[in-house]
């Protein structure tokens, strides 16, 4: 699986490896980069089976299997140990990791996620898969952008979410693909494991998520031995795109303080 690294080249420079959601694209933390990639070596993928690492996906396909495939290509390129930023299924990704390669995984950023599927996180899951299936691909990605963002950004940012919507056609990691991702997201459940996950987290949440309620993080801050919570009031599912400003002001202390070699 390719991975691009950027920022700091020095061998000594902490990692910070960024985990897009069930989109898979690398591109998703472009409001992100210029900040973290000053500060970190930096680590961008798209998912296997998605954008730049093409494949069709083994069913059934895990959770497991994506932190594997991550895990596999960190060391293909010298990385053993790595900090982790994702975006819900991407957090998801880096929890499987802690728990996995527990010696390998130094602090973990997780945004909008969760400890196991929400009953409207569920619902929402199913409304997308039932528009892939009856509907087709181009009627599924042009519902994403309504479980991603707030009404009255998407209304100010139609040209920015068309052209995003023309690339997601191109690049559509195919119906398979798609559908044996998201059956392993929504079968991820982190319940009884999650008390062993001893590392620093760091969970983000907006309060006016469509896709993932609020009270998800904090039912994951319960649960895990060393979680603390930022809420953002404002920015949707995807608020480190919508409001990528405050996001990142929010981030960097934490990651300063916490993703150190």
């Amino acid at each position: 699986m390719q991975i691009e690294i950027s920022g700091l080249s020095s061998p000594g420079a902490p990692v910070l490896v960024l985990s897009a959601g069930l989109g898979g694209l690398g591109s998703f933390w472009a409001p992100q980069r210029a900040s973290l990639q000053a500060r970190y070596r930096l680590v961008t993928y798209d998912h296997y089976g998605t954008g730049n690492n093409p494949a069709t996906l083994p069913e059934p396909y895990s959770l497991q299997e994506m932190g594997r495939e991550l895990a596999d290509a960190l060391t293909a390129h010298g990385i053993q140990r790595f900090s982790l930023l994702g975006h819900a299924l991407g957090g998801l990704i880096g929890m499987q990791l802690a728990a996995d390669y527990p010696e390998r995984v130094i602090s973990l950023v997780v945004v909008n996620g969760w400890l196991t599927l929400n009953a409207h996180t569920r619902r929402c899951f199913r409304v997308r898969q039932d528009l892939l299936l009856n509907s087709g691909v181009e009627a599924f990605v042009r519902a994403q952008p309504l479980f991603l963002y707030p009404a009255d950004w998407l209304a100010a940012h139609q040209e920015q979410a068309e052209a995003a919507d023309s690339h997601h056609l191109q690049h559509f990691q195919g119906t398979g693909n798609l559908l044996r991702r998201l059956s392993a997201l929504m079968a991820a459940d982190f319940s009884a494991i999650a008390a062993a996950l001893t590392l620093p987290v760091l969970l983000i949440y907006s309060q006016d998520d469509l896709l993932v309620p609020w009270s998800c993080s904090l039912e994951l801050e319960a649960a895990l031995p060393q979680a603390e919570c930022i809420a953002m009031a404002r920015g949707g599912h995807a608020m480190s795109v919508t409001c990528s400003e405050e996001f990142n002001q929010r981030l960097l202390p934490w990651l300063q303080q916490h993703a150190t070699v």
